[in-house]
C-alpha cells in the first residue's frame, strides 16, 4: 500500500501515520497475527514490538470501521440474522450477527444469552439505526418470534434454516481469526475484533467470482483510494 510520506504526522506517536494505517490494514485484510505484522514491518525497516502492533489495531481499527460503515450506500431492508456460539474463557458467549441482502454486515453483538431478551436487544439496536425491515430471515429459533412481532410487526418473518446461508458464509472469517488468535480473551475484544473485520474485509474483499479481472482491479484501487483517505482522517 502506498500513501504520501507526506501525511501529518499523530501527535504523541512516534511512526507516521501511514505505517499505523499499513499496520492495522494487514492485520485485518489477511488472516495475520500481530507477530506476522512485526515481521511484515521488520522486513520494511520498521522496528515495532507486536504489542504496538496490537495497540494500532485495537485504537485505530475503530476508526476505519466507522469511516467505511460511514461512507456505504444505504443498506437493503432485507435482514439476515444469525448467531454462532463462541468461548470466552471457558464460558459459552454469542455473538450475533445482521447482514443485509448484499451480504454486507449490518452490525454485530456478544451477549452471554441466546434467548427473547437477547433476540431483542440485538434487534432494538438494528432498528435504531438502519429503521424497520421488509423481510427478516432467521434460522428456525424460537426466540425471535416475539420480538420480531413487537419491534417490527409489518416484517415478513422467514425462519427458514436453508434459507439464510448467506450469513452462515459469514461467521467463516471470525472462524479462522478466532483460530488464529488462540480464542477471544473477552467479551470486550469479541465486540471489537470482528465489528471492524467485517467492515474493513467488506471493501477489500470484493465479490470476486462475479467481477471481470479488469473490474476487480478497479474495485481494488478504489478501496486502496478510501483507505487513503480514511488515513487522513485518524486523529490521535
Amino acid at each position: 500500500m502506498k500513501m504520501p510520506s507526506s501525511l501529518a504526522r499523530l501527535k504523541g506517536f512516534r511512526f507516521p501515520r501511514e505505517i499505523i494505517a499499513y499496520a492495522v490494514w494487514a492485520y485485518h485484510r489477511f488472516a495475520l497475527s500481530s507477530a506476522d505484522v512485526e515481521d511484515l514491518l521488520a522486513e520494511r525497516g520498521v522496528i515495532v514490538s507486536r504489542k504496538t502492533v496490537r495497540l494500532w489495531v485495537n485504537r485505530f481499527g475503530a476508526h476505519f470501521a466507522n469511516c467505511i460503515r460511514r461512507d456505504r450506500p444505504a443498506p437493503s431492508d432485507k435482514w439476515h440474522l444469525d448467531e454462532v456460539v463462541i468461548p470466552i474463557r471457558g464460558r459459552k458467549h454469542w455473538l450475533w450477527r445482521a447482514v443485509d441482502a448484499n451480504g454486507d454486515t449490518l452490525d454485530i453483538l456478544v451477549q452471554t444469552r441466546r434467548n427473547a431478551k437477547a433476540a431483542k436487544r440485538f434487534l432494538a439496536r438494528l432498528i435504531a439505526r438502519f429503521g424497520r425491515p421488509r423481510v427478516v430471515i432467521t434460522d428456525k429459533l424460537r426466540s425471535y418470534f416475539a420480538p420480531l412481532r413487537n419491534l417490527a410487526p409489518g416484517a415478513d418473518h422467514r425462519a427458514h434454516k436453508g434459507l439464510n446461508n448467506r450469513i452462515e458464509g459469514s461467521h467463516r472469517p471470525t472462524r479462522k481469526r478466532e483460530k488464529i488468535m488462540g480464542r477471544f480473551k473477552s467479551q470486550r475484544q469479541a465486540q471489537r475484533f470482528p465489528a471492524a473485520h467485517d467492515q474493513i474485509n467488506a471493501i477489500f474483499k470484493p465479490r470476486r467470482y462475479r467481477l471481470t479481472a479488469n473490474s476487480y482491479r478497479h474495485a481494488r484501487a478504489d478501496a486502496f483510494s478510501l483507505w487513503d483517505d480514511y488515513a487522513r482522517e485518524m486523529t490521535a
